[in-house]
């Protein structure tokens, strides 16, 4: 059954220079993972600051695979050093009535 991921991130930073580059390089690493089905990031109205992600998965251990890779963790380690905060996760699935 798919899931859906939400990826919280909130930063004040002063090099956004560096961090764009990191983001668009985990999207796309994402995207060429087994199990990936799309993507969505969205920029908060009321606080600028803040970015949700959206991911679709096939299945959890699909999405666990990547959270766990060392590609992955890398890449978001070099994220959150520059957020200065950690990013959180939230796993869905789909409720049928």
């Amino acid at each position: 059954m798919p899931i859906q991921v939400i990826i919280k991130r909130k930063w004040e930073t002063d090099k956004p220079e560096a961090l764009f580059p990191l983001l668009t390089e985990l999207r796309s690493l994402a995207e060429k993972q087994p199990g990936y089905i799309s993507g969505e990031t969205l920029r908060s109205l009321n606080d600028p600051d803040k970015y949700l992600v959206f991911s679709k998965w096939e299945t959890v251990d699909d999405w666990k695979n990547w959270l766990q890779s060392k590609e992955r963790r890398d890449l978001q380690g070099e994220v959150d050093s520059l957020i200065g905060e950690r990013t959180f996760y939230e796993l869905f699935e789909p409720v049928s009535h």
